[in-house]
C-alpha cells in the first residue's frame, strides 16, 4: 500500500472494539494466534469500517443498511493517498467528484478526513443518496466539506452533475465490476474455490445491483466516461477511475490516445489483490 496509509500495520482490535462495540461479535483469533475477522461476512467488514472511521477518522456515526455495498477502508484509502501524489502541488482548496457514491459514501468522507478536500458524490440510486447524506449529516465534521447529488439521468455520468460555474481537480470513479447478477455470482463463486472455501452465506455479499453490475461491466462504463469526459475538458483536471481488469486497459489507453489525451496507469496492491488506477487529463 501507499507509503501514507495508516493502514499499513495491523488492525488493533483491542482499540476498534472500544471505538466501536458491535464489532466484538466477529472478532475471533484466527490459527496464528492472532486477532481477524471473516471478511466474506458483510454484517463484520461493516462493524469493522465503522470502527476505523470512529477510531482512525473522527466520526461520530456512521450508520449503512444491510444489503449496500461496504468496500473495505485501506485500499479506498490507497487511491486517495495516489490521487493526492498526481494533482500535487497544488495551492488552492481542492474539490473532487466521486461517480457513484454509493451508500456508503466513503470516498468523499476519506477524501475530507484525510486532506480536508471538498467533496461532491453522485450517484443514479436515490436511497442511497440519502443514507449517503444521513451519515454525512450526522457528522459535523463533514457537513461543510461534502455534498451528495442524485443523477437523475442514468445515461449520463458528468452531464447534471458539473455545473456550468465549477471546477474539479479530480473526478474519482469505482466503476461496477459486473455485467449481471449472475456474472457478479459467478464471480464470487471462482473467489471461493481459488481460496478452498465453502461458504453459501459468502454469496450474500453487500452491494445493490446499481453498485456491483451494469450493462458492458466496467469496461463499457468507463469507455462511456471517458467520451463523455471530454465535453468537461475545461472544467476537471484528472479524470481517474479504477480499473479492476488488467485486460481492459489495452481496449481504454486506445480511446484515450484517440483523444490525445495525456494518460497514466497508476498500480495498487493491498495483500494479494491487484488493481489499478487510470488517469487522463486535457490539454490545457
Amino acid at each position: 500500500m501507499h507509503s501514507n496509509n495508516k493502514h499499513n500495520k495491523s488492525y488493533d482490535f483491542e482499540r476498534l472494539i472500544q471505538a466501536n462495540p458491535g464489532l466484538i461479535p466477529f472478532v475471533f483469533k484466527n490459527d496464528f494466534e492472532t486477532n481477524t475477522i471473516d471478511f466474506f461476512l458483510a454484517e463484520a467488514v461493516y462493524q469493522l469500517n465503522k470502527a476505523l472511521l470512529i477510531l482512525d477518522y473522527g466520526l461520530t456515526d456512521y450508520q449503512l443498511p444491510k444489503g449496500y455495498l461496504c468496500p473495505p477502508i485501506p485500499g479506498r484509502a490507497d487511491y486517495l493517498h495516489h490521487l493526492n501524489d498526481l494533482i500535487s502541488p497544488k495551492s488552492e482548496p481542492v474539490k473532487g467528484l466521486d461517480i457513484g457514491v454509493g451508500a456508503n459514501a466513503i470516498y468523499p468522507i476519506l477524501g475530507a478526513k484525510l486532506y480536508k478536500w471538498n467533496m461532491v458524490g453522485t450517484d443514479i440510486n436515490r436511497e442511497s443518496v440519502e443514507i449517503a447524506k444521513n451519515n454525512i449529516n450526522v457528522n459535523p465534521s463533514l457537513i461543510d466539506l461534502v455534498e451528495i447529488r442524485l443523477q437523475e439521468n442514468p445515461a449520463h455520468i458528468f452531464t447534471g452533475i458539473i455545473k456550468p460555474s465549477e471546477y474539479y481537480h479530480f473526478t474519482i470513479c469505482n466503476p461496477p465490476f459486473h455485467t449481471s447478477k449472475e456474472d457478479a455470482l459467478k464471480g464470487t463463486q471462482r473467489k471461493l474455490k481459488n481460496l478452498d472455501l465453502d461458504k453459501k452465506t459468502a454469496l450474500n455479499f453487500g452491494g445493490q445491483s446499481h453498485e456491483l453490475w451494469c450493462n458492458g461491466g466496467e469496461a463499457l462504463f468507463i469507455k462511456r466516461m471517458i467520451k463523455e469526459s471530454n465535453t468537461f475538458s475545461k472544467q476537471v483536471g484528472w479524470f481517474t477511475t479504477l480499473v479492476s481488469k488488467a485486460s481492459n486497459l489495452p481496449k481504454l489507453t486506445k480511446q484515450l490516445q484517440k483523444l490525445g489525451v495525456t494518460y497514466q496507469i497508476i498500480d495498487m496492491a493491498q495483500g494479494q489483490k491487484k488493481s489499478r488506477i487510470l488517469a487522463w487529463k486535457f490539454p490545457n
